[in-house]
C-alpha cells in the first residue's frame, strides 16, 4: 500500500445511518467489492442477521451479509467515514466520529443544508472534509429494505475553511473512482459552496411545501399557483446564493423544474420525517441559509415565512 489512503481493494469504509441515503449507497459500495462498515440503530439486531435489501429500478439486490454494529466503539478505524445522518443527530457527532475515523482519512458528509462541513472541523482535526449533495429518491420501507424510486447522482467537493474554490485532488478522485465503479454517478465540483446552494434550490421548496401543504412533489407541479410558488423560491435561493458570490443562473432554475416535473410522485424526505412524528432538518436547511443572508443584510421573506411555519409545525408535531 503506497500511501495511508490505500488502494481499491484495502479502502475501508464506514457508513454511520444506515437509512434510506446511508442504507443506499453503503449497499452499492459493499456489493462492488469494496469493504464497508454499518452503525444501525433501530435496524441492527435485523440486519446484523438477514443483511440489506435494496429494492432499486436498476435491479433488486441483497446483500445476505454486511459488516453491522450498533456501537461505533466497536468499528474498526475507517480510510472514508460517510456521515448519513439527519442533520438533527449532528449532536452525535462528537462522540461517532473521533474513534471511527483514520488519521488522514476522510470524513464524507451526505447531509443537506448550509454550513455542516464547519461544524465537522470543529469535531475532528487532520481529516480531509468531503461534502456530498445527494439527488436521489429513496426511502427505507422496513428493516433493512431499501427502496431507490429514481436518481441517485452525488455532486462531490471538498471543504476549506470560508468555502474558498479548491481544485480537485488525488483523494476526491478515488473517493469519486470508488462510488462510479460501484455504479453511483459522480460529479466533482471544485466550490462547494455554489454545490450547497444549488442543491437548497431544490430542497427548500419542495421540502418545505411538501409539508406546509401537505403534498408530494408531482401535487406542487401540477397546480399552477403552488408551481408559481416553488419558483419564486427558487429565485429567493438564488438571491441568498448571491450575497456569497455565487450565481445560480435562470437557466439552472428552469433544469430543476424540469427536472422535478420528471421525476417519479415523490414524498420528501421532511415529509416522510414529519408523517412520522420524527424532528425536521429546519435549522440546516432554512435557518443556516437565512442567518448567513440576514447578516450580509438581505431579507428573504418567503423563506422566511416558511422557516417560521416549519418550526411551529416541527415543535407542535413532535410533542410527547
Amino acid at each position: 500500500m503506497c500511501d495511508s489512503f490505500g488502494l481499491l481493494r484495502e479502502r475501508r469504509y464506514a457508513i454511520l445511518g444506515t437509512g434510506a441515503l446511508g442504507g443506499f449507497y453503503g449497499a452499492k459500495l459493499q456489493k462492488a467489492g469494496l469493504d464497508v462498515h454499518f452503525l444501525l440503530k433501530s435496524d441492527y439486531e435485523h440486519v446484523s442477521k438477514s443483511g440489506l435489501f435494496v429494492e432499486s429500478k436498476d435491479g433488486d439486490f441483497t446483500l445476505p451479509q454486511v459488516n453491522a454494529y450498533n456501537d461505533v466503539n466497536q468499528m474498526p478505524q475507517c480510510d472514508v467515514v460517510i456521515v448519513a445522518l439527519k442533520t438533527t443527530q449532528n449532536h452525535l457527532l462528537p462522540k461517532l466520529l473521533p474513534p471511527v475515523v483514520k488519521d488522514t482519512g476522510v470524513v464524507l458528509v451526505l447531509q443537506n443544508g448550509l454550513n455542516i462541513e464547519e461544524d465537522i472541523a470543529q469535531i475532528v482535526s487532520n481529516v480531509q472534509i468531503i461534502g456530498g449533495l445527494c439527488f436521489l429518491c429513496s426511502n427505507k420501507v422496513g428493516a433493512g429494505h431499501i427502496h431507490h424510486l429514481d436518481y441517485g447522482k452525488i455532486t462531490l467537493g471538498e471543504y476549506t475553511p470560508e468555502y474558498q474554490p479548491h481544485p480537485i485532488t488525488d483523494k476526491i478522485q478515488q473517493i469519486a473512482n470508488d462510488f462510479q465503479n460501484a455504479g453511483i454517478p459522480i460529479e466533482l465540483a471544485a466550490d462547494l459552496l455554489l454545490a450547497r446552494w444549488q442543491k437548497l434550490v431544490w430542497n427548500i421548496p419542495y421540502n418545505g411545501l411538501s409539508v406546509i401543504l401537505n403534498a408530494t412533489t408531482d401535487e406542487l407541479m401540477a397546480d399552477a399557483d403552488t408551481r408559481k410558488l416553488v419558483e419564486q423560491l427558487m429565485n429567493e435561493v438564488a438571491a441568498g446564493a448571491k450575497t456569497s458570490g455565487r450565481i445560480i443562473p435562470d437557466k439552472f432554475i428552469q433544469t430543476m423544474l424540469n427536472y422535478t416535473l420528471k421525476m417519479k410522485p415523490y414524498r420528501t424526505s421532511m415529509k416522510i420525517d414529519y408523517d412520522e412524528h420524527r424532528p425536521l432538518e429546519v435549522e440546516a436547511i432554512f435557518g443556516n441559509p437565512l442567518k448567513k443572508v440576514q447578516a450580509a443584510g438581505v431579507n428573504l421573506p418567503q423563506i422566511s415565512c416558511m422557516y417560521h411555519q416549519l418550526k411551529f409545525l416541527n415543535q407542535r408535531n413532535t410533542l410527547p
